[in-house]
């Protein structure tokens, strides 16, 4: 397999090239993708030019008419992939995406597949402030009939993309800007998936899991690291998808480690890492060598000061305390 360096924005970029390049049915819209910017970020830089304005849509300034239109074509027998620009947004459309986009499957018994993706960014470290930084997945999760997918790195975030474009149900795929700006990856050429609802081993250790997914598998595999030179095995399950979520990995990992650990840049409250702690307890609570510690935002408003910023993330310091706690 031919692999080249890329960037996550250019991953992202390419799979929803080779998307549009595959299948007449797939279309990208939302808010200013079009050239010269290619969108805020520049995800679809180029891709307008290439395959035309009825390919790469221009819409208004619209959540609800972006949601809208994307659930009505996908419903038609398109294959929409709608920006919704930053994850706080999405709450403008919630009625769309969990009444409508996440429910007519099951309403029709089957007969209504929604082939609708929704990608959309956020996260903590960009000044972006307390209304365009929010991780919502645990509230898309709660919401039965979406598919929830965070990558970790380029090539997963190509491969997952396109699983996700190719899927006959509805799939929020979360991009965290932090990402945008980090290094580069090997990444395949040509039409590479990642199967959904399959997470992975970023790296493996005997002495206690880590359960994470997004911009803090980096921040775990570099604290691993570290530990390693102590003898110290830390196991990084990269988990990738959220719904459905790949259990037997999980309790897998947990059931040689004996000690969980469990991190997600969003609120400890309610946050999807509750969810991973509780399905471990029921599974495998006889054999756990130490409590599942749970490291997350706290349950503020993600503030806006560069410095407060950096205090709110569940940084490797954070992450380091908490395995040595595990371990005692």
């Amino acid at each position: 397999m031919t692999t080249r360096r890329l960037g996550f924005v250019q991953a992202i970029n390419e799979a929803l090239d080779v998307a549009l390049s595959a299948d007449e049915s797939v279309f990208a819209l939302g808010e200013d993708i079009q050239e010269p910017g290619g969108g805020g970020f520049g995800i679809h830089k180029g891709l307008g030019t290439k395959h035309g304005a009825d390919r790469v849509r221009l819409t208004p300034i619209s959540e609800q008419a972006i949601m809208g239109a994307a659930i009505g074509a996908a419903i038609s027998g398109m294959r929409p992939v709608a920006e919704i620009m930053l994850m706080n947004f999405i709450n403008v459309c919630m009625d769309q995406l969990v009444n409508h986009a996440a429910k007519l499957r099951y309403m029709s018994g089957g007969r209504t597949p929604v082939p609708l993706t929704v990608r959309t960014a956020t996260g903590t470290g960009g000044g972006f402030g307390a209304q365009h930084s929010d991780m919502l997945e645990a509230q898309l999760v709660h919401a039965a009939g979406l598919k929830v997918v965070v990558p970790s790195n380029p090539a997963d975030a190509k491969g997952l993309l396109l699983s996700c474009i190719f899927d006959e149900d509805p799939c929020v795929f979360v991009e965290m800007t932090g990402l945008y700006f980090a290094s580069k990856g090997d990444v395949p050429e040509g039409d590479y998936r990642v199967p959904l609802g399959k997470a992975g081993i970023a790296r493996a250790g005997s002495d206690v899991t880590v359960l994470t997914y997004g911009r803090q598998v980096s921040d775990c595999l570099a604290v691993a690291e570290g530990l390693a030179t102590e003898g110290i095995g830390v196991e990084v399950v990269d988990l990738r998808t959220l719904q459905p979520l790949d259990t037997a990995t999980i309790l897998g990992s947990v059931g040689r480690t004996k000690r969980a650990i469990v991190v997600h840049e969003a609120g400890r409250r309610a946050g999807f890492g509750a969810e991973l702690a509780a399905t471990i307890y029921s599974e495998l609570f006889g054999e756990l060598a130490a409590p599942i510690a749970r490291v997350a935002g706290p349950d503020t408003p993600v503030p806006y000061a560069k410095s407060l910023e950096e205090a709110y993330l569940p940084g490797p310091p954070k992450i380091e305390a908490a395995i040595r706690a595990a371990l005692k």
